[in-house]
């Protein structure tokens, strides 16, 4: 089903109701934690998530379904059932590292549960969200997991890296409910990691071999062809994106100067300026690492006197991460932020993210959007919550139309495939939209 129809200009209305109610976050769009953690006994920490509770009553994300709605969800699920809401848990980090990139898809996945439910739910079916944020803490993660199952929780979302997210996925496919993360870009969110239940964990990510691919074809097309790749070995989707950049750039006739890494926060980025300039000659850079060692490394390239062009994958988005004056470096992203998206009806989201005090601080809160787009898609389809038959129906979306673009997945592949990027180039502090680029092909 084609969710567009739902009206994205009733958002900016809905927004200021529905995030008002829920704290939801500061000028940079993170909500806090406090603003965020619903509880099962007695309400929020902090602002209520819910406008006007009654006392002792659970504080949730949406409004208490009218009892007298359609209830027409279909499948099995009996009428008095279907009456009540479809519950979403989210064991994000809204404190960490991922942060940055977590709340911002959170902030528009309420945009879009608040749109849809305005339009009348799922099959008369509110959606209500309940969040849990994890401090990006392993035990934490699995915590909040089993906390959000023991709430109801029919679906999960999960932080936007499946390193990270691991704890909370095992918790949810374990439990046979369908696990989705907006943002995971690796090839592992599925069974090639989690095997035959990893049939319920999918992610609206992009695949970060076409990431890569995209950014080295980019580069060689600026007619950039001696290339210093560093990954991050902190996490696989560092690794996946720069591998898939050498292989692309060699593919293109490119030559990889040098390819070593470091790690983030054992503090070996402080030698990447020497591995930098000890590389020799070289006309970019593909650094694959994320805050707050992005900083650090583009800091020392740059003192040390190195001024090539630096690419990286969408971890380099934002510019709250940015050493002064920042200039020559190129990333992908999933949505413009800086007020010149291609796509009117992005601008919109941001408008209305906006003006409910959650301006997004990287285009991952595109994702967060498309995510609960899928999921109503796939219940609508299926007419159940049941993991199994909704797993069926995310691996035969075929080109399904959401805000961020036509998502395919497989049962082969539960990552997005073929979607375009946005490629943002710094130039003196000021991020700019150059071009809409889909990879030729992925680089596997």
């Amino acid at each position: 089903m084609r969710l567009r129809e739902y009206g994205w200009r009733l958002i900016a209305v809905l927004v200021v109701l529905s995030l008002a109610a829920a704290g939801c976050g500061d000028d940079s769009g993170e909500p806090t934690a406090s603003e965020a953690i619903t509880t099962d006994t007695g309400g929020s920490t902090g602002g209520g998530e819910s406008a006007e509770p009654d006392e002792g009553a659970e504080h949730h994300e949406s409004a208490e379904p009218d009892e007298s709605a359609d209830a027409s969800a279909g499948g099995d699920v009996a009428s008095e059932e279907a009456a009540s809401p479809i519950i979403i848990g989210a064991a994000i980090d809204l404190t960490s590292n991922m942060a940055p990139f977590d709340a911002p898809a959170l902030a528009a996945a309420k945009i879009t549960i608040a749109n849809i439910n305005a339009a009348g739910g799922i099959g008369g079916r509110q959606i209500q969200l309940e969040v849990v944020d994890t401090e990006l803490d392993p035990a934490q993660t699995k915590a909040a997991a089993l906390d959000l199952l023991d709430r109801g929780a029919e679906i999960l979302i999960t932080t936007c890296d499946v390193d990270f997210a691991t704890p909370a996925i095992q918790e949810g496919i374990n439990a046979g409910v369908l696990t989705v993360a907006p943002c995971i870009g690796t090839d592992q969110m599925g069974p090639s990691r989690f095997g035959d239940v990893g049939r319920l964990a999918f992610t609206i990510g992009n695949l970060a071999q076409d990431e890569g691919a995209v950014l080295a074809e980019h580069a060689y097309a600026q007619g950039l062809r001696t290339a210093i790749v560093v990954p991050d070995n902190l996490l696989v989707y560092f690794q996946n994106v720069c591998d898939a950049f050498s292989l692309r750039f060699e593919e293109l006739g490119g030559v990889i100067a040098s390819n070593e890494g470091f790690t983030s926060f054992d503090g070996s980025v402080n030698n990447l300026a020497t591995v930098v300039t000890g590389a020799g000659d070289a006309d970019v850079i593909a650094l694959c690492t994320f805050p707050p060692d992005i900083t650090t490394a583009v800091s020392g390239i740059r003192s040390a006197g190195v001024d090539i062009s630096i690419y990286s994958p969408w971890s380099g988005d934002g510019t709250f991460w940015h050493p002064e004056g920042l200039t020559n470096f190129t990333f992908s992203a999933y949505a413009s932020i800086f007020g010149d998206d291609p796509s009117a009806e992005v601008n919109d989201l941001i408008a209305a993210m906006t003006d409910a005090g959650s301006a997004p601080g990287t285009g991952g809160f595109l994702t967060g959007a498309a995510a609960i787009q899928a999921i109503a898609a796939a219940i609508e389809q299926a007419g159940t919550t049941d993991g199994e038959a909704l797993a069926d129906q995310f691996e035969s979306f075929d080109g399904l139309a959401t805000i961020s673009g036509d998502i395919t997945l497989s049962p082969q592949l539960h990552t997005v495939t073929g979607r375009e990027y946005r490629i943002i180039t710094v130039t003196d502090g000021v991020p700019a939209f150059v071009e809409l680029m889909a990879a030729s092909s992925p680089a596997r």
